[in-house]
């Protein structure tokens, strides 16, 4: 044990994450179709879904999970007031979101736009027949304009116990520039503001020491419940959506990166593997939030008036990944029910999901929602999500890790146009090393 904790949180993160594959896959293996297994012991049996899978697993996945969604709302208002505070140009507020907004759409039109070319070539629906009895119902997606009325909270401690982040964000703005205006009052106030923010972000630190043990509940869960006969099947799907991800994570955001920055790339991704891996075992930007602004203060060297703001919009409205999964499913279903698709509709399909992007954050199950909406928008069965759902939830993980990447990327692009990113600790290898070797 004390072996495995002088190991850097990354090592830590990549062995819990191995041994939990393993050992899901060996309880599938036990299971092997069955819907439980005893092992017996004397005159008691010990049931491996009861004890394991729905026990074991799923309470210590879950409060990893919880625990770090705990942090996300005190976290994102308590940072965002104090970046907006120190704002001493407000029109510098309207740059940063007119910036951040245009380059996460940019990058969401080329996520969805390499899916859809990725798609044509490989043609992944073809032999495909959908079965008779499959079905989805889709979740009515609101329309622009309720989620222009809905960024705005009626009640600000509703939209924080609720979660709704496009409404904290909106009230933390306002209530840092209303701190910014109020003279000595407003300094009083934004110094127990930098105080909470110390708090907080240590309060990161120590929770990230029981990530490991929370990836490896997350992993033996998932991979002793997950169809691998389904990963079969739809392998060639699975494996152009794999590959799109890919190039737009570690190609696509790299160019950006340098064009817009100079930066180098292959220093942004070393220093992004924490945060992909937290993303990767919690399927959540929201939940990954509190490790992605940790990395971009202190990593990546955002100062934290531009962090507070891009990270906590890209975790609401950075869609890359599910643009890519709308891209590859649209050509996938529409080869599986034979339908011929103009580049109209393709152009239809870029357009929507990328508005859409914005249109349904905050959305529980954006990305079926979101690709229910491309799918009637270009005429296409709607019941066709139902044959890739069973292996959405493993892309979906990788979706997150590229969605997350993509924040910290556009975070960097906008510190550096705003003379806010600290170069020096950009390009230190050993910045922030106190986060990749915490002792537990």
């Amino acid at each position: 044990m004390s072996k495995f904790r002088s190991l850097s949180l990354t090592s830590r993160i990549m062995i819990g994450m191995s041994l939990g594959i393993l050992v899901g896959l060996i309880f599938q293996a036990l299971l092997a179709g069955k819907d439980d297994f005893l092992i017996p012991l004397g005159i008691f049996s010990l049931s491996i879904n009861d004890i394991f899978v729905n026990g074991i697993f799923n309470v210590g996945g879950q409060i990893f999970i919880a625990s770090l969604k705990m942090l996300v709302v005190p976290l994102v208002f308590v940072s965002l007031v104090c970046g907006t505070c120190s704002l001493s140009d407000p029109k510098k507020l309207g740059r940063l979101g007119g910036k951040s907004i245009s380059l996460y759409l940019l990058t969401t039109a080329l996520a969805i736009t390499v899916a859809i070319f990725l798609a044509l070539i490989f043609n992944p629906g073809e032999g495909i027949n959908l079965p008779s009895e499959t079905t989805f119902s889709a979740t009515q997606a609101p329309t622009l304009a309720q989620v222009i009325i809905g960024m705005f909270p009626t009640n600000p401690i509703d939209a924080m116990s609720k979660g709704n982040m496009l409404q904290v964000i909106v009230f933390a703005l306002l209530f840092g520039v209303a701190m910014a205006l109020s003279g000595e009052p407003g300094k009083r106030v934004a110094a127990l503001f930098e105080d909470l923010n110390t708090v907080i972000l240590k309060l990161v630190t120590l929770l990230m020491n029981i990530a490991p043990y929370g990836v490896f509940f997350l992993m033996a869960k998932l991979f002793t419940t997950i169809d691998l006969k389904l990963i079969k099947s739809l392998a060639l799907y699975f494996g152009i959506v794999v590959m799109a991800l890919l190039i737009h994570g570690l190609i696509n955001y790299s160019i950006i990166l340098k064009l817009l920055t100079g930066l180098s790339p292959v220093t942004f991704l070393k220093k992004m593997k924490n945060t992909c891996l937290f993303a990767f075992s919690t399927s959540s930007s929201s939940a990954t939030m509190p490790v992605t602004l940790e990395t971009a203060n202190k990593k990546l060297g955002v100062h934290n008036s531009v962090a507070s703001f891009t990270v906590p919009l890209g975790a609401t409205i950075n869609m890359d990944g599910t643009a890519i999964m709308q891209g590859v499913a649209t050509v996938f279903i529409a080869q599986v029910f034979s339908v011929d698709l103009a580049l109209s509709d393709y152009l239809m399909v870029i357009l929507t999901a990328t508005l859409a992007s914005v249109g349904t954050a905050g959305v529980p199950g954006v990305g079926l929602i979101m690709l229910a909406m491309v799918l009637n928008q270009v005429g296409l069965p709607v019941e066709g999500i139902a044959i890739i759902i069973g292996v959405d939830r493993l892309l979906d993980m990788t979706r997150t890790a590229v969605n997350v990447t993509g924040d910290c990327m556009v975070t960097c692009v906008v510190a550096k146009t705003e003379g806010q990113l600290d170069e020096t600790i950009f390009n230190d290898p050993n910045a922030a090393k106190d986060l990749e070797n915490l002792k537990g």
